[in-house]
């Protein structure tokens, strides 16, 4: 069982137990019976009736990787926007769809988890920055603010805009590699920080990221070397 789960399972058993009937039938009294179930090879406790399950408290770093996340996904949605029209090659089509696609989904988590939560859906802006014009393109405005971990510059943005083909490829492969690191500091970093990462609903998000992204760096990775081999093998000739 993942220690950070642990809590939330003591919680949910303090909440149940609090609120069964069963529990009031010991010796006789209407008094609830809470019994808090104990670590691995440890006895349960019962507790006084009005001991009350406590969820943990919203962390702020929380918030700050939810609203990081969402800018960093969008940039990989502008990246992978690139491809029909900088590339033929059917296997890059389909990686970026299914990046978009993936990246979409969990940007609408992330707004639906601030929005309940009453947060702000992006960063807030440093008191002394000027406002950017809505015409701004988002990795211009990356540049603007700081950069999530992982971010493709202004520059690595219009390199990757001006290539075509194999050249193309291999930017959009070398910066999606880095850009999915960068996802994983932003996980690891998390994990890192007391208090954070242990609601329910960001420590599986946050899980399924780091999870997902090694997945599709190898796959990348995989496709990087072969299309170094195709162009050796093509200056060969």
């Amino acid at each position: 069982m993942r220690p950070r789960r642990f809590g939330l399972l003591l919680a949910a058993a303090f909440f149940l137990a609090s609120s069964s009937p069963a529990g009031s039938q010991e010796g006789g009294s209407s008094a609830p019976v809470v019994v808090q179930p104990g670590a691995p090879g440890q006895p349960t406790k019962t507790l006084p009736p009005s001991s009350k399950a406590k969820l943990p408290p919203l962390s702020p770093a929380d918030v700050e990787f939810m609203q990081g996340m969402i800018m960093h996904h969008g940039q990989a949605i502008e990246m992978t926007a690139l491809i029909p029209s900088h590339t033929e090659n059917k296997e890059l089509r389909s990686l970026g769809a299914r990046i978009s696609r993936s990246q979409d989904d969990e940007i609408r988590f992330m707004k639906r988890w601030l929005a309940v939560r009453g947060q702000s859906l992006s960063m807030p802006m440093p008191d002394n920055m000027p406002r950017m014009p809505h015409t701004e393109s988002s990795h211009q405005a990356a540049d603007s603010m700081r950069l999530m971990p992982g971010m493709l510059t202004a520059e690595q943005m219009d390199a990757l805009g001006k290539a075509n083909d194999a050249d193309f490829d291999r930017l959009f492969l070398t910066g999606m590699i880095q850009h999915h690191h960068g996802a994983l500091t932003m996980v690891k970093d998390l994990f890192a920080t007391a208090g954070a990462g242990q609601d329910a609903e960001i420590f599986g998000f946050a899980t399924d990221v780091d999870t997902g992204q090694r997945a599709e760096i190898k796959i990348m990775q995989s496709m990087l070397e072969t299309e170094f081999e195709k162009k050796r093998l093509g200056e060969k000739r």
